[in-house]
C-alpha cells in the first residue's frame, strides 16, 4: 500500500486520526463525520455507558478504515500513547470526541503534509465554546495544544490530568486555523466532570506526595478565580465568564481540599480510595528522550 493519499489534486502522507470517548452519544456522530477524509480513524472507548459504541459502531460498518477498541481509562496521557502506539500511519492527529475538525483546518493540514513538513509536530488553536456560545476570554482565547505529530516524535507524560505533550526537538508551529471545542454544552454534566477532574488531580498530587494547606485551598482557588475573570479579561464574556471562571476556582479549591482530606486521614489511619493509574512501561517508553 502506498504511504501517499491523493486529495483532490494533492498527494499527500496517509494520516492516522485518535479519538477518546466517554459517553459521548451527543458528540461523537459530529466529530467522526469531520473526520472522515482521514485514512485511518482509531475510536479508543472508555467502556461508555451509553449509546456511543453503538453510534461508532454504525460508522464502522460503513467504514473500512473506522475502528472501534475499548480500554480501561488511567487517564487522557495514558489512553492516548497507546493509542497513538496502534496507528498505522506515519503521522497521527488527536481529537476529543466534543471536538470537531473544521474544514479550514483539514485543508491546511493536508497541504501541509501534501508540501512536506518542515516539523515533527505542530500546535492547533481550540476555539471554546460555552453552552452554544464562544468563550472568547477568560484564558481560553489561548487554548492551544499540540494534536498533529510524526508518530514517534511526541509523547505524553505520566500524569492522570492535564498533561502537555512532549516533543522530540524544541518546535511545534502553531497552525493557522482552529479545531472546535465545545467543551460545556450541559452545564450539569460539566460540573460533575470538574468534580471528577478534581479527584484525579488530588490523586496526583497525593502520588507526588503534595501535602497542602492554607495557600493552596484558598490562595490558589482565590488567585484562579481573580486571574481568569479579571488578569485574562472573563469579565468580557459576561454571564458565561462569570459562571465559567468561578467554576474553575471551585476545581481549584476542590483538588486541593480533597487532597487535604486525604492527608488528614492518613493521620488518623485511612488511606484513600484512589483511582487506578497505569504503571506499564510501555505506555510511558520513549518520554526520557523528549525534550
Amino acid at each position: 500500500m502506498s504511504n501517499k493519499k491523493p486529495t483532490g489534486d494533492l498527494s499527500r502522507p496517509r494520516v492516522s486520526v485518535v479519538v477518546t470517548t466517554f459517553n459521548e452519544e451527543h458528540n461523537i456522530e459530529a466529530c467522526l463525520e469531520s473526520l472522515l477524509w482521514a485514512d485511518e480513524i482509531l475510536v479508543v472507548d472508555s467502556f461508555s455507558t451509553d449509546k456511543t459504541p453503538e453510534l461508532v459502531r454504525a460508522f464502522e460498518s460503513r467504514h473500512d478504515d473506522l475502528k472501534l477498541i475499548q480500554r480501561t481509562y488511567y487517564g487522557s496521557a495514558a489512553q492516548k500513547n497507546w493509542a497513538m502506539d496502534e496507528c498505522a500511519h506515519d503521522w497521527i492527529l488527536i481529537f476529543d470526541a466534543d471536538e470537531r475538525c473544521t474544514v479550514k483546518l483539514r485543508t491546511e493540514i493536508e497541504r501541509l503534509l501534501a508540501k512536506g513538513p518542515e516539523h515533527d509536530a505542530y500546535t492547533i488553536r481550540r476555539r471554546v465554546f460555552f453552552l452554544g456560545k464562544v468563550i472568547r476570554f477568560s484564558g481560553w482565547q489561548r487554548d492551544q495544544v499540540i494534536r498533529l505529530l510524526r508518530k514517534g516524535t511526541g509523547r505524553y507524560p505520566n500524569r492522570r490530568v492535564h498533561a502537555d505533550m512532549k516533543i522530540q526537538g524544541s518546535s511545534a508551529p502553531l497552525l493557522k486555523h482552529t479545531m472546535d471545542h465545545y467543551m460545556v454544552e450541559d452545564f450539569h454534566k460539566y460540573a460533575l466532570r470538574i468534580v471528577k477532574y478534581s479527584r484525579w488531580g488530588a490523586a496526583q498530587g497525593w502520588k507526588e506526595g503534595k501535602n497542602p494547606g492554607v495557600s493552596e485551598v484558598l490562595l490558589r482557588s482565590l488567585w484562579r478565580f481573580l486571574r481568569t475573570y479579571f488578569v485574562q479579561m472573563g469579565v468580557f464574556d459576561g454571564m458565561r465568564g462569570l459562571v465559567f471562571c468561578l467554576l474553575q476556582a471551585y476545581g481549584t479549591y476542590l483538588k486541593w481540599s480533597i487532597l487535604w482530606s486525604w492527608r488528614a486521614n492518613e493521620a488518623r489511619g485511612i488511606s484513600p480510595d484512589l483511582p487506578e493509574f497505569d504503571d506499564s512501561e510501555e505506555t510511558w517508553q520513549g518520554l526520557e528522550e523528549l525534550s
